[in-house]
């Protein structure tokens, strides 16, 4: 699948740049003429997933960097990520922001379109009906997943589950979160019942969404619905559906398919992608034309530590610095640390003492002809992070586990980190810290905050440790949410209401 995932002729028949609500669905003839044969609907299901291809730099620019684990504020000039660190109100336009809505609606009616014409052409031109069926669920996977990350950012959003035209398009108002999270789970069950586990697909097609990837998202689902709704219309609910998640996440368990791999460093090992720990990951392949290869690698990450390496600019332009607050609550033991976290270099005559995170660079395969060509998947779902996630349940009253049993997954997870000292009677604040310094740079630390319920008292108090210079406003409830883009609420003028706090 690497070799074949993001072919251009996908992205030329099926996609258009910079889609928004406003703008043609994939509705028109293209699609009546091109879905005729087996490799027509192949590229076409590419093509659904190819609009996941900006989903970790987005986690980077607007989790990991909303998150108290980078006090990002620029010394370089004003950058984009500035308001998305700094809680500043005026960023409905900002292009980060514009991004999540676009990239994943794109994805959306993507998978609309594939979904229509699967119905209307499927039978007659793919024979075989479990082909058929894993298709189908695959799409509905991935629907799934770009509607879950819209709610996660934006609350309310427009519910649009078939094919409509531009000018339909645009008079669809927001929807509840509880519809769209009825599609959302309606999909991925449906997904369950179609897709095969791992180990059934054939080797070339290890990455693509599978059963328990599936699982996996529902069950986050469910623990993301059981969070605290904080008077917004965000993706919190109320729900206590900690039960639920764990049912999700023990059919995962009990598969066998997956492994808490032995070492923290071979996770990330540009030569072991497609690892035992991988549940889900997006896949990239350098060295092809067009580029077709990851970003996400340099995104936090300054162009002059490259430069410092020898290397030319990559594009992560100014230092995002890690917080001292996250540096701190590191043991100097901990690999944790030293594998994802650069602290400080030197450039000529420049000494940088502050750090930043770099997990996912390894410096033997930095691309010398196009810094948007890095040979890495992005890990979207691991093992590791199942594990705790059930262990968040478990202390949120979800039976069937003990105490006992969250010890020992935590203190697995610190042992593999090289930390010796066992924890006991873990509570959800140190679970929540070891999530923290677990999964640093991959984007899971903001949704931990809102999910657990600790998101004002955390930023609160961490704006008040580390913005010594007066730059950051001050932190409300309403920011959990972002604002619409302001190009939506300007291409259907009162269709749209602002999210509060915008």
């Amino acid at each position: 699948m690497k070799k074949i995932l993001y072919l251009a002729i996908s992205l030329s028949l099926l996609s258009s740049c910079d889609m928004d609500l406003a703008q043609q669905p994939i509705s028109d003839a293209s699609s009546e003429t091109y879905f005729q044969t087996v490799d027509d609907f192949n590229q076409g299901l590419n093509a659904v997933y190819s609009s996941a291809r900006s989903y970790p730099d987005r986690l980077m620019n607007l989790s990991e960097t909303r998150s108290d684990n980078l006090h990002a504020i620029s010394d370089g000039g004003v950058r984009d990520w500035e308001g998305i660190n700094s809680f500043h109100r005026t960023i409905s336009s900002n292009p980060y922001v514009e991004e999540a809505w676009e990239s994943n609606f794109t994805g959306i009616f993507r998978a609309n379109n594939y979904l229509a014409q699967l119905t209307e052409k499927g039978e007659s031109v793919i024979l075989d009906e479990a082909v058929r069926r894993r298709m189908e669920g695959e799409v509905r996977f991935l629907r799934a997943f770009y509607y879950f990350d819209l709610l996660r950012y934006f609350g309310r959003v427009p519910l649009i589950d078939r094919v409509v035209s531009a000018t339909e398009a645009k008079t669809i108002p927001r929807s509840s979160v509880s519809d769209v999270y009825n599609l959302i789970m309606e999909d991925l069950n449906t997904a369950i019942d179609y897709l095969p586990a791992p180990s059934d697909y054939p080797a070339v097609d290890k990455g693509r969404a599978n059963k328990y990837s599936a699982k996996m998202l529902l069950g986050l689902v469910y623990m993301t619905r059981s969070g605290p709704d904080y008077g917004l219309d965000g993706a919190g609910l109320n729900t206590n559906e900690w039960s639920e998640a764990v049912h999700e996440f023990d059919d995962i368990i009990t598969s066998n398919e997956f492994q808490f791999l032995p070492t923290y460093e071979e996770i990330f090992n540009y030569s072991n992608e497609r690892n035992k720990e991988v549940v889900f990951n997006i896949e990239y392949s350098s060295g092809s034309t067009p580029v077709v290869g990851a970003t996400f690698p340099w995104v936090l990450v300054p162009d002059t530590w490259f430069q410092s390496l020898g290397f030319g600019v990559q594009g992560g332009l100014m230092i995002r610095p890690v917080s001292l607050d996250l540096l701190n609550k590191y043991d100097e033991n901990d690999v944790r640390r030293s594998f994802s976290i650069q602290e400080g270099y030197t450039y000529g005559a420049v000494v940088e003492n502050r750090s930043f995170i770099r997990k996912y660079v390894d410096i033997t395969k930095v691309p010398t002809t196009s810094r948007f060509d890095w040979p890495i998947n992005f890990i979207v779902f691991r093992y590791t992070d199942l594990l705790l996630l059930k262990a968040e349940c478990v202390l949120n009253g979800a039976p069937g586990s003990t105490i006992t049993d969250v010890d020992a997954v935590v203190n697995a997870v610190r042992e593999r980190a090289g930390l010796t000292t066992p924890l006991t009677g873990v509570t959800k604040a140190q679970l929540l810290e070891e999530r923290r310094r677990e999964f640093v740079g991959e984007g899971l630390r903001w949704f931990d905050l809102i999910r657990s319920g600790t998101v004002e008292t955390t930023m609160t108090s961490w704006i008040e440790e580390e913005d010594t210079g007066g730059q950051m406003e001050d932190f409300k409830t309403d920011y959990i949410l972002y604002p619409i883009p302001q190009s939506e609420m300007s291409n259907a003028p009162g269709l749209y209401d602002q999210n509060n706090g915008y």
